[in-house]
């Protein structure tokens, strides 16, 4: 007989609500249900937080090794499964198959679902072959191929339903990231900010792929999906903050001069446009202004509002594009059906540093207020009032962090220290954090119980040479070189538990490498995280106590995930080195500088990891 996946509402809603009210009905009942896992990182809000409490601190000490799977794929595997019902959904990374287990049956492979991808695909990859994630929704499971192709498989047969092209490699767009469902939407992103690639973020109908709205990254405010409410309670946030072009551009593209206060200009249309030089060897900075969308969303139903955020702007090399480069580097907040943008706050003007700004936004609520927390590359923790994008809360996560010494609250800007500024042809030293950030992609967790943030972080410094570099379609356009160094602590990594409110680090513990791992917080205040040389730790939450350590089989850039089957709690994280961290070491590179740097930087993890990793779900109970 046909496997069924038992779902966790009652199928008499099917017959009496509409494909759109049925698939968002069933998933807000399996996000509820804490025995289940059915978003990348537990709900809409992003928090990674399970009332689950089988598993506490009196019995954490007996927590055992209960069942493994190999995915047969080597390199990076980045996210989660997802748990519905007696399933379980693994991915992996390139190719992207996808796995369905019988959690009811000694975890017998259900159907298997194998992508045909060309593998020159992996040539626009980044920063390794990774993939994020699934998304479910309408009995559907959505698979964001790294080829660009977004498809719908039947979750029962895994029958492929649709598939839509959502970016072209060829012109060096892929994609990494999760798709999310939101409603009766699936939405999802852009992978390419290093090969000059115009981002977006796009939603499609989860009834057939129709494309329903597409907002770039940057351009004019017509295909940003800026309209004239834009910004409104913070108009200042549409201000030029670095630059003014001071003699209406020549053929060079325009002389520049730094902004003061005074120079504030407030909001005009096209900034997406109108803060980007226009470079010799392209016709304008927009066109190939990066903004990628790789990371995380999540989404307020209540509000109707999704929120994102965008990376790095095109080219590493900040002289060849002077201005804000609106808005690149950048929190979104969108009205979720039509895709407008209500608010948005760029985090670092015309960045230097590779910051990316597509981390996670959080959402939660304190003192009767609607909050969304941010931790950004760049090094500070944001706080905002997800209502409308007031900068409530923006503080350095580590003092470490140098490249500015504040973030002015009034006018939401940098207050940048030009000794770590990067020129061409120039070796700036001892910038920190490094273009890998105090957090890149692993995503933090927030518990509503104690209010309170834990956070993998990295530890790691650099020098920074900006060169000279030309695009061309489809072809790496980096434009700097950088070493990788640890941090003033001599570690590369840590973890920390962080006060949103204040600003401030409540417990902070050192980790020999970056923590790469994705956190979980449990109701039994425990929490859980992976380390590059393969541990899995559970933290007291209170005190980041480690109360257990597991050493899995290669290192751990995935994000730790619990759910109930059959009366019993576990906890599962896939393992397999990879990311920006790894993958020097997975390719074989050695010089300093190879893999972005991480050649130099991570040269130990070798130490650790037989290269390259080889992916894996683990798998633990009582």
């Amino acid at each position: 007989m046909q496997h069924q996946i038992k779902f966790a509402i009652s199928a008499l809603l099917l017959g009496s609500l509409s494909t759109s009210a049925w698939a968002n009905a069933e998933l807000d009942a399996l996000m509820k249900d804490d025995n289940q896992w059915a978003m990348a990182r537990k709900d809409y809000a992003n928090q990674g937080y399970s009332k689950l409490s089988q598993i506490n601190k009196s019995n954490i000490k007996n927590l055992k090794y209960a069942w493994s799977f190999a995915t047969g794929v080597n390199r990076g595997h980045e996210g989660a499964p997802l748990v519905i019902g007696n399933t379980m959904f693994i991915h992996t990374a390139f190719p992207n198959n996808v796995y369905a287990l019988n959690l009811d049956d000694n975890q017998k492979i259900l159907w298997s679902y194998f992508p045909k991808q060309d593998p020159d695909v992996q040539s626009v990859l980044c920063c390794d072959n990774v993939n994020k994630g699934l998304g479910y929704g309408d009995g559907k499971i959505f698979l964001q191929q790294n080829n660009g192709v977004l498809v719908a498989l039947d979750a029962k047969t895994g029958a492929k339903l649709w598939d839509v092209k959502v970016n072209d490699p060829k012109t060096g767009a892929a994609n990494t990231n999760v798709p999310h469902v939101f409603k009766d939407k699936v939405v999802t992103g852009c992978s390419g900010g290093e090969f000059g690639v115009r981002c977006h973020i796009s939603a499609y109908s989860i009834k057939d792929g129709s494309l329903l709205w597409k907002a770039y990254s940057t351009g004019p405010d017509s295909e940003m999906l800026i309209g004239k409410d834009f910004n409104k309670d913070n108009p200042h946030y549409s201000a030029l903050s670095v630059y003014q072009d001071v003699n209406g551009g020549n053929k060079e593209g325009g002389s520049f001069k730094p902004l003061d206060k005074s120079q504030l200009k407030y909001p005009e249309a096209d900034l997406g446009v109108r803060t980007w030089l226009k470079p010799q060897q392209q016709k304008d900075g927009w066109q190939n202004g990066g903004g990628p969308t790789w990371g995380w969303y999540s989404y307020d139903a209540k509000l109707n509002l999704m929120y994102y955020g965008t990376g790095n702007p095109g080219t590493w090399n900040p002289d060849v594009r002077p201005g804000d480069n609106k808005w690149s580097m950048t929190i979104f907040a969108r009205d979720l059906d039509t895709g407008m943008a209500r608010w948005a706050y760029q985090m670092t003007p015309h960045d230097e540093w590779d910051y990316d700004g597509m981390n996670e936004i959080i959402l939660w609520e304190a003192n009767g207020k609607q909050l969304a927390s941010h931790f950004d590359r760049n090094g500070f923790g944001y706080t905002f009032d997800r209502t409308n994008g007031s900068l409530l809360v923006a503080e350095k996560m580590h003092p470490f962090v140098n490249w500015a010494s504040k973030i002015d609250l009034k006018t939401g800007i940098p207050v940048k220290d030009a000794k770590f500024s990067t020129h061409q042809d120039y070796n700036a030293h001892g910038i920190c954090p490094s273009a890998l950030g105090v957090k890149d992609e692993q995503p933090a967790a927030y518990s509503p119980k104690n209010k309170m943030f834990y956070v993998p972080l990295n530890h790691v410094c650099m020098t920074y040479e900006p060169v000279e570099s030309k695009y061309v379609a489809g072809q790496p356009w980096v434009g700097a070189t950088l070493t990788m160094f640890a941090g003033p602590d001599g570690v590369m990594g840590g973890f920390m538990a962080w006060d949103a409110l204040k600003g401030k680090s409540q417990w902070y513990n050192k980790e020999k490498f970056s923590a790469w791992g994705g956190a979980l917080v449990t109701a039994s205040d425990l929490v859980f995280y992976g380390t590059l040389d393969r541990w899995v730790k559970a933290l007291d939450a209170k005190t980041g106590k480690e109360l257990w350590k597991f050493q899995v089989g290669s290192g751990v850039v995935g994000n730790v995930i619990t759910y109930g089957h059959k009366g019993k709690q576990y906890v599962g994280v896939l393992s397999g080195i990879g990311g920006w961290a790894g993958v020097a070491m997975n390719l074989g590179l050695t010089n300093e500088t190879d893999g972005l740097g991480a050649a130099g930087g991570y040269k130990e993890l070798t130490k650790y990891n037989a290269a390259p990793g080889g992916g894996a779900m683990n798998v633990f109970s009582l």
